[in-house]
């Protein structure tokens, strides 16, 4: 028998262990899972060897954000019902019931290998499912400790430990097989990762490209701004798909905000200085393309800067650098997956409104925008008509995108982007879609409905010859 198949028929024997689990024993699994990678000793652990294993991002954050992950993921599910009658109507004679999707294969990011194996596990296991991770190459051994920490978890309340499994040494044939066999894929990862689980056959959820960018309008508070800005851009060093790549900044507040920066350690680039970061952190691979340089990823300001030529205080938390015009055009409006933010200006709301369209169309499309402004309009505006699948109003993005105590985002590590971004959904996944639901519909008295009921006025608005066959317009 493969590896492969070892891990199936022991992830199915679990699954249908806990298939007819009540809600409170379900909820306990998730309880336990959820506090063995909550806990101060653990998440010490695995923040510390997740740094040491992959170079990315920085313990403390990873401390941080196992707490927020995690811990948000486990508030999430509490008083939810994922198991049996979910809903009632009565008018309708609709019930709802909950049922498990079964075998999920959940694919890892090297930059947040851990805080991730958490968050999806509470959500998968909500729903009465078992799950098989397939970590990073770069990231094996801290997947592979959060995953025991959490089967260690389950045998102490007595559930089955392969309701939780881990496959660190899958490469990309047996990982395809994998998908292949499980019954759903959540592809949190690069590119390629998410367009083969998309390919693998088997229903999945994937991410988008990230390039998250953000308005401060004229009427900002800019020093909470800039704050919020500062402290979601140098979180773990911008490991986050959320973290604000660009900023397109009202003009006549510009020097406030550059001042603000400054405040925050924020360390801005002359022209030239701008031209050696850009040489070093976009080079050809060998493919002949050029692609961010993976020596830049995750990695402190003051790295960056000294790997690139150029001199900073030591106590830099960012590099930031003025954005060029046409703003598409320059490749400082791309995802850069470091603490090095691009900030471009505008005169009025319409022309912010077309770069951050413009900018994430080129590179992040679907994906998030964000805006500082108290103006109900320009929150609207944005809202009616930007082809994003979140909007981020007065937060720092990397924080409030995936859920955070701030808002009432579902808590997630993994952002549908929706047809913009190639994915299924805009939502931020979460455990209800880690349910499968039985309609149930009983009879009701018939409806009767007559062609005046449903099209009277449409003919009256649009003209009774449409009903001949006649052509018509509609504007």
């Amino acid at each position: 028998m493969s590896r492969v198949d070892e891990l199936i028929q022991a992830g199915r024997k679990a699954q249908k262990q806990v298939a007819g689990y009540t809600q409170e024993q379900i909820d306990d699994v998730c309880l336990a899972v959820g506090w063995a990678l909550y806990n101060d000793d653990n998440v010490h652990a695995l923040a510390k060897l997740a740094v040491e294993e992959t170079g990315y991002g920085n313990y403390e954050s990873k401390v941080t954000k196992h707490k927020r992950k995690v811990g948000g993921a486990v508030e999430d599910i509490i008083g939810k019902t994922s198991v049996g009658l979910i809903e009632r109507n009565e008018e309708t004679g609709i019930s709802k019931y909950a049922k498990p999707v079964g075998l999920v294969c959940a694919i890892l990011p090297a930059t947040n290998p851990t805080a991730t194996a958490g968050t999806k596990a509470v959500a998968i296991l909500k729903g009465r499912n078992a799950v098989i991770f397939r970590p990073s190459s770069r990231a094996r051994k801290a997947s592979s400790m959060a995953v025991e920490y959490m089967r260690e978890a389950l045998r102490r309340i007595g559930a089955p430990a392969d309701l939780v499994q881990i496959y660190s040494d899958a490469d990309i044939p047996t990982t395809g097989e994998l998908m292949q066999k499980c019954d759903l894929v959540v592809a949190t990862g690069g590119g390629p990762m998410v367009r083969a689980a998309y390919s693998s056959g088997t229903p999945s959820y994937g991410v988008g490209v990230g390039n998250a960018v953000c308005i401060i309008a004229d009427d900002a508070d800019v020093k909470e701004a800039v704050g919020m800005i500062a402290s979601s851009k140098t979180f773990d060093y911008a490991t986050s798909c959320s973290s604000e790549n660009s900023i397109i900044v009202q003009r006549g507040i510009l020097d406030e905000v550059l001042d603000e920066i400054r405040a925050n350690k924020g360390y801005i680039c002359s022209p030239e200085e701008k031209a050696k970061l850009r040489k070093w952190m976009w080079q050809v691979n060998d493919k002949g393309k050029l692609k961010i340089n993976g020596k830049v990823v995750a990695q402190s300001a003051t790295r960056i800067a000294a790997d690139a030529g150029i001199k900073v205080p030591a106590d830099t938390s960012m590099l930031v650098v003025m954005g060029d015009e046409p703003a598409v055009e320059d490749k400082f409006a791309d995802e850069k997956l470091s603490p090095v933010l691009t900030v471009f200006t505008y005169d009025g709301f319409d022309e912010a409104l077309a770069k951050i369209a413009s900018i994430t169309d080129r590179y992040g499309r679907g994906h998030s925008m964000g805006i500082h402004t108290y103006r109900t309009d320009y929150i609207e505006r944005m809202g009616q008509t930007m082809l994003t699948s979140r909007i981020t109003v007065r937060q720092p993005m990397a924080a409030a995108n995936g859920g955070h105590a701030m808002n009432y985002m579902p808590p997630t590590a993994t952002l549908g982007c929706g047809t913009w971004g190639k994915n299924s959904t805009t939502e931020n996944i979460h455990y209800k879609h880690f349910l499968n639901v039985t309609w149930v519909n009983e009879p009701r008295p018939a409806r009767e409905f007559s062609e005046e009921a449903i099209w009277g006025d449409f003919f009256e608005r649009i003209g009774h010859s449409v009903r001949e066959g006649d052509s018509y317009e509609t504007v």
